[in-house]
């Protein structure tokens, strides 16, 4: 479990700290206060050597054009992943973190690569800086993406070429993404919540595990009538992949109900669960986690997270405007009697290079006398 984080020169943070860090962690703050940026970035951090995601977030935030040839590739603009939107040679963007008392570091930089042979081939494992006005190296001087992953005592570095209007193809990334064992699981689930598809797929996973009873459980929470779920075929999906038309819940009644006839509260909480058990021992990413849920139903959401989050050995990162939402954690926090290491809120605030974190007691006391820590 994270213990804290760092981010130099990432987004709009020249340099920024979280320290203090819980099981579930709640950054709250103003508008472009950074907080999405943050769970960007630790996401990026907890990707390992996996970059997919890296592509998923530039996409998400329509950080990519298409070229002008006839390939009509996506390429994505990395300009935006640096401080103030722009970089050089020698730029780079740092994230790191204390992990379990190891120290872990994600380093992207742009660089010029040598091989060891003094030519133009990449060498993504050996890298050196050259002085861009020496002519002797004009033709090697071409900007590269360095990605530099380091655990303990472990490096792994790759390259790939920049092209001239600041970019990297999709597909370099793509290639870039390769799976290492011992990267732990890892959901985001964006503040429209998650897709029908991807709800469906984690489901599939889930069935007739243990965890497939967490689901209906958390359901259960915002509907107590609710008995079961079941995903609709594939075949009849795919009339209805854009709607939220891709579960059915059979409720005490005996009734077989389209989960989209029974409001945003009860997607969004399967959504949730779906994503919180898939990301058993690793971590669950979530922004505006009170997207469409009533005031009334946060407590047990809440309930649900921290309960399965300590059974399944998942580290929760979420963000919120909402002061019911922080409220309704606070008594989470009360109700629990929870101790060191378990609930967290940091407050970000624009200019700051550290979060002021409130711990278990001080939420409570914050609530109590109706203070406002957002």
């Amino acid at each position: 479990m994270l213990k804290s984080v760092k981010i130099e020169n990432f987004r709009g943070f020249k340099s920024f700290e979280l320290q203090q860090l819980g099981r579930i962690n709640l950054l709250v703050g103003e508008n472009n206060s950074g907080k999405t940026s943050i769970l960007e970035a630790i996401q990026l951090l907890c990707s390992r050597t996996n970059l997919e995601p890296l592509g998923e977030i530039m996409i998400n935030r329509g950080e990519y054009f298409w070229s002008d040839d006839s390939k009509g590739e996506m390429q994505l603009d990395i300009s935006h992943l640096f401080h103030d939107h722009k970089f050089d040679i020698d730029s780079k963007f740092s994230i790191s973190g204390i992990n379990n008392n190891i120290h872990e570091i994600l380093d992207m930089s742009v660089v010029v690569p040598l091989s060891q042979n003094g030519n133009n081939s990449l060498s993504p494992f050996f890298e050196i800086k050259v002085d861009p006005s020496d002519e002797s190296f004009k033709e090697l001087n071409k900007l590269h993406f360095s990605v530099k992953w380091k655990i303990g005592k472990t490096t792994s570095v790759i390259v790939r070429k920049i092209l001239p209007d600041n970019s990297i193809k999709i597909d370099d990334l793509k290639f870039l993404s390769h799976q290492e064992s011992g990267i732990p699981k890892q959901q985001f689930v964006k503040s429209s919540s998650l897709k029908t598809e991807k709800m469906i797929e984690l489901f599939d996973n889930l069935v007739l595990t243990p965890e497939e009873k967490v689901v209906e459980e958390a359901l259960n929470q915002i509907d107590s009538k609710i008995q079961r779920i079941a995903p609709i075929s594939s075949q009849k999906l795919k009339y209805s992949s854009d709607s939220r038309g891709g579960f059915l819940v059979l409720l005490s009644d005996g009734k077989r109900v389209p989960i989209g006839s029974m409001g945003d509260g009860i997607w969004r909480i399967l959504g949730l669960a779906l994503a919180l058990v898939s990301a058993k021992d690793g971590y669950l990413f979530v922004d505006e986690i009170d997207t469409g849920l009533h005031f009334t139903t946060m407590s047990g959401m809440w309930k649900m997270i921290w309960d399965t989050a300590k059974r399944l050995n998942v580290q929760v990162f979420a963000t919120t405007h909402n002061s019911d939402c922080w409220k309704s954690l606070a008594d989470i926090a009360e109700q629990e009697n929870i101790t060191d290491d378990g609930i967290r809120i940091h407050r970000i605030e624009k200019g700051k290079e550290k979060s002021i974190v409130f711990n278990e007691s001080q939420m409570v006391i914050a609530a109590e006398r109706e203070l406002e820590v957002r």
